[in-house]
């Protein structure tokens, strides 16, 4: 690494940037054919993909305002393609309420919020005051992004359990914003640079927090099987206890035989020496 300068190493990093980010993008593939063969996208929430999009358009107009910046252009490009589609799919299956909420998400982040942002910075800005100010539009919508696993990891804290943080996700998107910290500290990109070192930093925690409460969904099966067992022991107890009720119940309403009800006058029987 002593032998390449840094051109080369961002080339470097920024391919690698590019395929990590590459398999980022097809992780939700996944969830799309379950909603494909299933016909309908129910229990599953279109913000995710909406907000992609967004980021990418985003980084893709800032590409283009930069020179030299191929790497950005062409990761986000795809990622444009990719997320066109998952929202596609999915509206082909949504409800009619999920398809009108979608369709205000994109008209709000993808339609209003980014033409706005393009109107403006293209009519009022110029040059390098434009690719800044699309530079630090990036960099705060990228660290909102990074800040939203905040309530996954909270979740994770609060159950004791990481079913809701599956360990290679956290993994990717740890090395996808390592990646691309690298690429920005070496073309000295602080936009690019700034978010993913927060990325890096959460991405960590995340995979620390999973380390930690990796056994709670086993303990968690474990509790839940205890329970239910007792709960099935309780209901054994029950109905022994009803069906000794009812014994003894009927015990007492039978009548008991006596003496002196087969023999009512006391008397005793002689036998009959006559037969």
């Amino acid at each position: 690494m002593a032998f390449l300068n840094a051109d080369q190493l961002a080339f470097i990093f920024g391919l690698l940037g590019n395929i990590v980010s590459f398999l980022v993008f097809l992780a939700p593939i996944p969830t799309f054919y379950t909603i494909y063969k299933k016909k309908s996208s129910d229990g599953y929430q279109s913000i995710p993909y909406v907000v992609a999009l967004s980021s990418a358009s985003l980084l893709l107009y800032y590409g283009v305002l930069k020179t030299n910046a191929t790497m950005i252009i062409s990761i986000n490009a795809i990622g444009i393609v990719i997320e066109s589609a998952y929202l596609l799919l999915f509206l082909i299956y949504a409800s009619t309420k999920e398809k009108m909420y979608t369709a205000k998400l994109l008209l709000v982040f993808n339609v209003g919020g980014f033409g706005v942002m393009m109107a403006l910075t293209i009519f009022l800005l110029k040059g390098r005051q434009r690719i800044n100010a699309v530079g630090w539009i990036c960099a705060a919508f990228n660290l909102a992004v990074f800040a939203s696993p905040l309530s996954i990891m909270r979740r994770v804290i609060k159950t004791k359990s990481v079913e809701f943080m599956p360990f290679f996700l956290s993994f990717f998107l740890t090395l996808c914003a390592t990646t691309w910290f690298f690429y920005g500290l070496f073309v000295k990109d602080m936009f690019i640079a700034l978010p993913n070192t927060l990325g890096f930093l959460f991405g960590i925690t995340q995979m620390i927090l999973y380390m930690i409460y990796k056994d709670g969904n086993k303990k968690m099966a474990e509790t839940n099987e205890s329970n239910d067992q007792q709960e099935v022991s309780l209901d054994m107890m029950k109905l022994t206890s009803i069906h000794s009720a009812k014994q003894s119940t009927t015990s007492q309403h039978q009548p008991q035989v006596t003496e002196m009800d087969v023999f009512p006058t006391g008397q005793p029987v002689e036998s009959n020496n006559n037969v």
